[in-house]
Order: structure tokens, then sequence, then C-alpha cells
């Protein structure tokens, strides 16, 4: 199971509190106490593994260590060893405490979700010509506390949509080392997948159905990954009795969640091709070049159609290229 929303609470460690204490020594008297440790700060990092967030299934409360406490002969605390936890790229956090929202966009990519307080004084640092026995001391301030929303929108190069059973999850499978279930009947997968094609990442959105963009089924959460993918592939499968309407309806679904994302480039396919004879292969093909121009018929047990995929991958993948090293320039 994926876990890409859910609620915690983050806590930092508290400063540890300084220390009273006076030299023992013969001869040296005079305020030795030393101060408290920083406390703990709670970080996040990306990683590239998306099933990251299921360790908050279970533990929902994130909590960081305290500082030490400060102690005589000038011994200050020990700061508390910061909490780094791993998370999946494309994560958001939306503070729901103060109204700020972070996102970690690159792998080894770190943010700061809540810091530690600060250690307090011990009596050494009260000490002046008028108070050279101080017994003064700070107790350490407390550490950030917040409660997070956090929401996974998964990065990808290339999304795949369409209604279940449209051969998305065997396409994924075909051109990447993905071994995604796949079975002849509808929502087989569950859960968005990933594969990587060369530097590509391409994701296999859940099949969507009408009314997705309402909350039918689990539309809105998978609509929201459709977001982060730079180009979609759009399948249609060869035995639909409509593949106009299935191509709408996709379409439509689409706009009533974000007008934006029909906007992105998509490249409309005619999937399980080598189901259909060749009259209806050409019916279905000149009925989907009306709606998209870039509209092709493929299989995965048909090698030409799919080295005619691959082909529009490395496009993709030089047009990355070229737009990182724009971005890098910058």
């Amino acid at each position: 199971m994926l876990i890409d929303e859910v609620k915690i609470t983050v806590k930092a460690g508290d400063g540890g509190a300084g220390a009273v204490a006076f030299n023992k020594n013969m001869m040296s008297l005079g305020p030795v106490g030393g101060s408290g440790g920083k406390g703990a700060d709670v970080f996040v990092e990306g990683i590239s593994d998306l099933s990251a967030l299921n360790q908050f299934y279970y533990k929902k409360n994130v909590e960081a260590k305290n500082g030490g406490m400060g102690r005589g002969q000038y011994l200050d605390g020990k700061d508390g060893d910061d909490l780094v936890l791993k998370i999946p790229v494309g994560t958001k956090f939306y503070n729901l405490t103060n109204g700020e929202t972070q996102e970690v966009l690159k792998i080894g990519e770190r943010i700061c979700l809540a810091k530690g307080g600060k250690g307090g004084k011990g009596n050494f640092l009260f000490r002046s010509s008028r108070n050279t026995s101080p017994k003064q001391f700070q107790l350490g301030l407390p550490g950030d506390f917040f409660e997070y929303r956090v929401e996974l929108q998964l990065i990808a190069d290339v999304g795949f949509i369409g209604l279940p059973n449209a051969g998305k999850s065997s396409l994924l499978n075909e051109l990447t080392r993905a071994n995604v279930k796949v079975a002849n009947y509808k929502f087989t997968t569950l859960e968005p997948n990933l594969g990587t094609y060369y530097d590509l990442i391409l994701a296999d959105i859940p099949g969507l159905i009408e009314g997705a963009s309402t909350g039918r089924g689990l539309g809105i959460k998978f609509l929201r990954h459709v977001q982060r993918a730079g180009v979609l592939f759009h399948l249609v499968s060869s035995e639909s009795d409509n593949p106009e309407r299935d191509y709408q309806v996709i379409r439509k679904e689409l706009g009533e969640y974000n007008k934006t994302l029909l906007d992105k480039k998509e490249y409309l396919f005619l999937s399980k091709s080598d189901l259909l004879n060749t009259k209806r292969k050409k019916d279905y093909l000149r009925i989907l070049k009306k709606l998209n121009k870039n509209a092709q018929m493929i299989s995965i047990h048909d090698w030409d159609s799919m080295e005619k995929v691959k082909k529009l991958l490395n496009k993709i993948g030089r047009a990355k290229i070229v737009n990182d090293k724009k971005k890098s320039s910058l």
C-alpha cells in the first residue's frame, strides 16, 4: 500500500538547561556551570523510493532528541543529534500551524521542518565583577512544534493516463524494468508505479474513471499525480467500443480538476492494436487522429510500434537535457 497523504506532528528537541556549579578545587573558586546543549532539528531528505511515506502509517508523531544539560567544570551539554527523515521526491509539506509550504524536488535535497531550541546559559556566563558567585541559570528554549499535512505528488517526465485496463502497466513493464502487476480486469493497478527509461522517469497513473474530478473512486488522489508529469501518454484500448468517448472522458476529468492539465503535451495511443483487424485499425486510428494529431497504434507484441515509442521517448529525453542545461546556465 502506498501512503501519499498523511497528517503528522513534528517536535524538534528542546534546549538543555544550564547548570549551577562552583569550582571545588582549592584556590580556584568561582562559577563553573556549563550551558545546555541545543535541541535537535528535524530535517527531511529526498529519495527515489515512493514507499518512503509508509513510515508514517503507524508513527504520526515525530520527535527529535533534546539537548543535554550543562554540568560542572565548564562542561556544556551535548547538542541533540539532528533527525533526518527520508521521504520521496515530490513530497509537499503544508504547515498547518503557520501556513507555510515546503517541498522536496530533488534526490538528496534537504529541508528543515522544525528547529531545535537553544540551550540555556550556565551560571559561569552570569559572572561579573559585582556578582562573583552567581546562582542564575537559564532553562533551554523549547523546540518548534508543528502539525503538517504531507502530500506526495509524483515528479515524472512522462505520465501514462487512460481508463482502467488500457494497457498502461503493460507498457511500463515493456519499456522499463518495472514489474507491475497486470491482469485482464479493471483496477488491477491501485497505486502509481514508476519506472526509468534511461534518464526519463515514467509514471503509470492508475486508471481514472468518469467522475474522478469530483472524487468518484480514487480519482482526486490519482489526478493529483498527473499535475507533475511533463508529458502525457494517453492510452485508449482497442477493446473499447467507442474510443472517442473513452478519450473525451479522461480529457473532461483532467479539465475539471485543473484546466492547466489540458495544456500539457499529449501523445495519444491506441493500445493493444494486435487485437484488431486491418480495417478496424484504420477506422479507429482515423477517429483518434481527429482528436489528437499525435495519435498512433501500439502493441507490446509489435516490435515496430514499440520502436516508435522508444524513438519518441528518446526525443523527449533530448529535449529534457537541453532544458536542464538552460536552467543550470541561468
